[in-house]
């Protein structure tokens, strides 16, 4: 299993970096951020510090959307990249929720996503591809490559994931609700002619390590939240009782009333009312070393080929290098 560390770009960007290079030292081999022009710092502008800072590790958000640049805007950025520093970067992408909502704008369709998907990994690596009824191509770009990953939940986006993207992004770590989707995924790929082994599976949740679970489940009470904004989206659309969707997933959200950005992916956010201890044990990796290393060979055994941890919350230092000593070596490849 690999691992990942998601962050947000908060200023100042050398504790960005200085996080990152930890994580690196420490067995991660990817490092996220975080992808909301309004709420935080332009993260392709760190990443380029990540990478420089950095001898391998895989550095892309967690995740972009088709919105905020245009795809051709991405692409290069991608490839500039990965020209720079040897192909090191992948594209987490989705429809986008607090990057178009802050800003007063809907998420993407699906279907905008997916030809989004397919042109920004073409130009990105050198092939032609239409955008908005324009052949366009990336004259520079040699030997590129960039895998991108889709973060999904929902029936038609996990079978989206399935036919299109090189990876799916879980943004939760709920065994049940897992190994329902990464089934779901896998069956859209078999359906479209792939190997369905051939997606990589990201698990991406928080994790904090001690033994005050009291303490750890409000410093990560804030992930219940978060899900919550795509789990309203769902349930909006096929009801909060569907064979499409499990009820694992969308029955806490009854008591949810909105939701304030300003606090988005923060300990301190007070949206979170709604989520239960349960809600939280069930999303996130709490506890002892010993708790996170067996719920991740759990995770493991379900196809997840990445555990990316959501590092926000009063001990980032102490979670990473906590992975490091026992986690880590206990799962890593």
């Amino acid at each position: 299993m690999d691992f990942g560390l998601v962050l947000q770009t908060d200023p100042p960007a050398s504790r960005v970096v200085d996080l990152m290079r930890r994580a690196e030292r420490n067995g991660f081999t990817h490092g996220w951020t975080f992808d909301s022009a309004v709420l935080w710092q332009e993260p392709f502008v760190i990443h380029s510090r990540i990478l420089a800072n950095t001898t391998g590790l895989k550095v892309g958000p967690m995740v972009t959307n088709p919105a905020t640049r245009t795809w051709e805007v991405t692409a290069s950025t991608f490839a500039t990249l990965n020209d720079m520093f040897g192909n090191r970067t992948v594209c987490g992408i989705g429809r986008g929720d607090s990057a178009m909502r802050v800003a007063g704008r809907r998420p993407s369709t699906l279907a905008r996503l997916g030809e989004a998907i397919d042109v920004i990994r073409d130009l990105a690596e050198g092939r032609e591809a239409e955008v908005d009824g324009q052949p366009l191509r990336i004259p520079w770009v040699r030997d590129g490559r960039l895998p991108v990953w889709m973060a999904a939940y929902g029936p038609k986006a996990l079978a989206l994931a399935g036919r299109k993207a090189d990876g799916f992004i879980l943004q939760l770590a709920d065994p049940y609700l897992t190994e329902w989707m990464v089934k779901a995924v896998r069956a859209a790929a078999a359906e479209a002619g792939r190997d369905p082994a051939s997606v990589t599976v990201c698990v991406a949740a928080p994790a904090y390590v001690g033994d005050d679970l009291a303490h750890a489940r409000d410093q990560c009470r804030w992930f219940g939240g978060m899900v919550g904004n795509h789990v309203a989206d769902l349930v909006a659309r096929y009801g909060e009782h569907s064979d499409l969707v499990p009820e694992a997933l969308t029955s806490y959200i009854k008591e949810r009333h909105g939701y304030d950005y300003s606090h988005h992916g923060r300990a301190d956010n007070p949206s979170t009312d709604f989520v239960t201890d349960e809600i939280v044990d069930r999303f996130c990796l709490l506890g002892p070393p010993g708790a996170h290393i067996e719920k991740l060979e759990a995770l493991r055994g379900l196809g997840v080929d990445q555990f990316a941890v959501y590092d926000m919350h009063d001990a980032q230092e102490a979670t990473i290098d906590a992975y490091g000593a026992e986690v880590i070596p206990a799962l890593g490849r």
